[in-house]
């Protein structure tokens, strides 16, 4: 009957098993080279969950020397969202991780294609005939399923009455004629597997981070395919996996406790189980009472992988911050390696965990401190322009048209053993470093001196000042020049004692400094001094100390 019944329901198929499997052979790779793909359901946007998979898939292929793919899981078409795909894949391709092959938005990469679900149909027809002829599946007639209220009752009364949940489907024992009568008839159908376990059988959960664990098996006739012809998840997983050799498949711990089906489906069809890592759902610090909870797409913006960026964090920052949250050593790897290139981290799956991880902002915003003081000035520079030409525009044109100045000035304390961490996100370039633009400063903060200073005092100093020209000295013969002015300006209060010991009675130079400081950027703490005169130049300088001595 098992092969009559086949013929029935997939009397025309384009391929058959065998001339599936020569299609897709082995992998020519290496032992302990991995495969792993990145594969999402188009249905909205990346969130944080999704990229922390998509950076631990990425890692486990890179560090092996395997290969990474994307691929399209499209089954779910009523929640399926225009353009998602793209941009899923175009949006961890910004991150760096590029796919070695798969599904692209110009067209498969690869020999293991097609890499959209959608698209395979034929492939899964082939296997779900050869489920039907071993026996193990069978078409369901039965209309749409109960709600969710009927479905909990009927486990209720089901778990009462039995203790078990052999949910077996009504069809699965209908005889050919029963099948021809109803096919006949025009009734539409799904098919289902025919579960093999009973009560007290096990099946082993194969997690390479939460270790081999023995569960109960699977006793649910569940749908192979859709009335729509369209496998569901449990079905086509295992069989695009094994087709495209998938050593390890990286998904949400949600799916744990799915893997008695997906064992069972495996086993049905005559594949080696699967290699998973569940990974840990990344919660926060609920606002109001502190507690962890996971992400809320509703309450949380941060949850879209969009919010990042759109805040100016830079990318190589979001991805160190999420492999600290993925492997237990990252942080000390990077404190040793501080100028190391991110992908060359040993990512191990040993050093993963199974507990949920807390993801900090202000953590995040150290990580960000700490990439960008590591980076050149002309990186910082590309890189906020390139934020700033879609999230402030008229910046990113200032940027462009006053290039030199901008490099200088963000090199200013930043290529030594203690660079400046001043800059956490690109948006924090345009209030940090305003002073040096004049098409945007106001120039009135020139004048926020603090009370306690002297007008007088302020404008003595700086009359003395203008006749310093500071491009023709060095750092420290500006140095010995600001203390000679502080002098002639009263700062220092005995003259012939300075002059006998100028660093033990030049006290108050500092104080001069800082009337220089604000004269010059309308900030009380700045990066150094010198380098910002150097950065700004002789004459911009002169036009700034003549206004504020007018003004004050």
């Amino acid at each position: 009957m098992s092969k009559e019944l086949a013929n029935l329901l997939y009397p025309n198929n384009k391929y058959t098993v065998e001339e599936i499997e020569k299609k897709y052979p082995p992998r020519k790779l290496k032992e302990g080279q991995y495969v792993t793909r990145f594969a999402p359901s188009p249905t909205g946007f990346l969130h944080l969950g999704h990229f922390f998979q998509s950076v631990i898939d990425k890692f486990i292929a890179l560090r092996s020397g395997g290969i990474f793919y994307f691929r399209v899981e499209d089954t779910d078409k009523k929640r399926e969202v225009e353009g998602a795909d793209k941009y899923s894949y175009n949006k961890i391709c910004e991150y760096g991780f590029v796919p070695d092959e798969g599904w692209t938005p110009s067209g498969d990469k690869g020999a293991y294609g097609p890499y959209r679900q959608s698209e395979r149909q034929e492939i899964y027809k082939a296997y779900a005939k050869m489920l039907v002829e071993k026996g193990r599946a069978f078409p369901c007639f039965c209309d749409a399923p109960e709600g969710k209220e009927e479905v909990v009752e009927n486990r209720e009364q089901q778990l009462e009455e039995t203790s078990t949940l052999m949910e077996h489907d009504p069809c699965r024992d209908l005889s050919i004629e029963e099948v021809k009568a109803n096919l006949k008839a025009g009734k539409p159908w799904a098919l289902r597997l025919k579960s093999m376990n009973k009560e007290g059988d096990k099946t082993t959960i194969h997690d390479l981070v939460r270790g081999e664990r023995v569960i109960q098996a699977n006793m649910k006739d569940a749908v192979l395919i859709k009335s729509d012809g369209i496998p569901p998840y449990p079905f086509a997983h295992p069989i695009d996996d094994h087709l495209m050799h998938t050593s390890i498949v990286v998904r949400g711990e949600e799916w744990f406790s799915s893997v008695a089906l997906h064992n069972e489906i495996h086993e049905a069809l005559g594949f080696e189980p699967m290699k998973y890592i569940h990974t840990a759902v990344i919660c926060k610090p609920d606002e109001v009472t502190g507690n962890k909870r996971k992400f809320s797409k509703r309450k949380d913006p941060e949850f879209n992988i969009d919010y990042f960026y759109k805040q100016g964090y830079p990318r190589r920052a979001t991805v160190e911050y999420v492999l600290n949250l993925a492997n237990s050593n990252f942080e000390m790897w990077r404190v040793n390696n501080p100028k190391a290139d991110i992908f060359e981290y040993p990512f191990t799956i040993d050093n993963m965990g199974s507990s949920s991880p807390m993801f900090d902002l202000v953590k995040l915003g150290d990580v960000c401190k700490n990439v960008v003081s590591r980076m050149s000035a002309k990186d910082v520079f590309s890189e906020t322009k390139e934020w700033a030409e879609v999230y402030d525009p008229e910046f990113a044109k200032l940027l462009e048209k006053n290039e030199n100045l901008a490099i200088n000035a963000l090199n200013i304390d930043r290529e030594n053993e203690r660079p400046r961490k001043d800059i956490m996100t690109y948006a924090d370039v345009k209030p940090l470093y305003e002073y040096f633009f004049n098409e945007i400063f106001d120039k009135s903060k020139l004048l926020n001196f603090d009370e306690k200073d002297a007008k007088n005092t302020i404008k003595d100093f700086i009359l003395n000042y203008l006749s310093v020209d500071a491009s023709k000295l060095s750092k420290d013969e500006w140095f010995n020049a600001v203390k000679e002015v502080a002098t002639k300006s009263g700062f220092c209060t005995d003259n012939k004692l300075y002059k006998q010991s100028p660093e033990k009675y030049a006290g108050n130079t500092a104080d001069a400094c800082g009337i220089l400081r604000v004269a010059l950027t309308g900030r009380s703490q700045t990066p150094d001094l010198y380098s910002i005169i150097r950065v700004l130049g002789e004459e911009e300088v002169k036009s700034r100390l003549k206004f504020v001595f007018e003004n004050v």
